[in-house]
């Protein structure tokens, strides 16, 4: 049932009145806090008043991250919490103002000119992060002088290289030295239109899902070897956990086989070789774990698990574009998969180091 409110809202996106629409998403975002802070949220009334680090988000006398024992403990940890459900209540217009409203409107989503709680941040999000919908809508050239957040205009300036801009001398570096144009290997991979998500103007989108392997097609039987030894402690295996966080990730010294070894249901597997290029698409998305992330994130965890794998603290297209060169993938089918799965494993002949990463969940 549409609500005389929600008719007052698209008329006023009908007739264009993109700065009262503005108005209205900062009024509901500060009246939903208010009322949230009225309703009296916290661990003594009902709600379980613990964030997912274990802290007690209203109890001054807490231990833990919530409570006064820790730093941000009590009352902010309350605010963000408050904060957080006014995001969702003001999500869908949030996302028509994003989508539809002229640039110089909504880039003020972002802004904190009205006041204490009422932009939106950069884990703001309906079918996807705000700012994903805006950078979706209009070019950096169009948004730069606008955005104000460096977060939000790093996602932004990310979001526009994957959509194919190149922004290499005309936006400000990345804060991690991660490239503002595409790699060949980068774009190769990719079916039309699947980098970023498609928003849809009254909400919603739509994207491909990217598993690997996608199918059989073009793999066979294949008897692996014994299992690599594992090598705890390497800073890519992290960030290659930290990229897929709902699978699991290994090193070990041996081949590419060897490693897929380690997490393959058994020695004997359907899988099979494929460039690098093919691979890199599955392991963005891999990174956008729900619609509080966009491509952008995971564009930036792949450069950081190359990064890493060349042994470097910040990224050097040349040693990144050579391990890519050299690099042998192996992936594989596992017959209890789910609907998203990622099964793969990267060798670097030059160190004798390989890498895998397997998991699978229903999303």
């Amino acid at each position: 049932m549409i609500t005389y409110e929600e008719h007052r809202l698209r008329s006023l996106a009908d007739d264009g009145r993109w700065t009262e629409l503005l108005g209205a998403y900062r009024q509901a975002r500060s009246a939903a806090i208010a009322l949230d802070g009225r309703a009296g949220y916290g661990g003594h009334d009902g709600y379980d008043g613990y964030d997912d680090r274990g802290g007690c988000e209203s109890c001054g006398s807490c231990d833990g991250p919530g409570g006064s024992g820790a730093p941000g403990g009590g009352g902010r940890v309350l605010d963000g919490a408050a904060r957080t459900r006014a995001a969702v209540a003001t999500a869908p217009l949030g996302h028509l103002i994003a989508y539809a409203a002229p640039p110089e409107v909504a880039a003020r989503l972002f802004d904190a000119d009205g006041g204490p709680g009422t932009a939106a941040g950069a884990d703001d999000h309906d079918a996807g992060p705000l700012w994903e919908v805006l950078a979706t809508r209009h070019s950096w050239r169009r948004l730069a002088p606008l955005l104000g957040p460096a977060e939000v205009r790093r996602l932004v300036a990310q979001t526009r290289v994957l959509l194919g801009e190149d922004l290499s001398y005309g936006a400000e570096p990345d804060l991690e030295g991660v490239p503002l144009l595409l790699e060949p290997w980068e774009s190769a991979g990719w079916g039309e239109g699947v980098r970023v998500r498609e928003y849809l103007p009254g909400g919603g989108s739509r994207s491909a899902l990217l598993t690997l392997p996608a199918s059989r097609e073009g793999l066979g039987p294949v008897e692996l070897p014994g299992p690599g030894t594992r090598l705890p402690g390497q800073a890519a295996t992290r960030a290659l956990a930290e990229l897929a966080g709902w699978a699991v990730a290994v090193c070990v010294r041996g081949t590419a086989q060897c490693a897929a070894a380690q997490l393959a249901p058994g020695r004997l597997v359907t899988g099979g070789y494929l460039p690098f290029a093919l691979a890199c698409p599955a392991l963005v998305q891999a990174g956008v774990a729900d619609r509080t992330r966009g491509a952008a994130h995971g564009r930036l965890a792949l450069w950081r698990v190359l990064t890493a794998m060349t042994g470097a603290d910040r990224p050097d297209r040349g040693e990144v574009n050579a391990l890519v060169a050299r690099m042998r993938c192996f992936t594989w089918d596992d017959p209890a998969d789910r609907l998203r799965h990622l099964h793969l494993a990267l060798e670097d002949p030059a160190t004798g180091l390989s890498w895998a990463v397997s998991g699978s969940e229903e999303i």
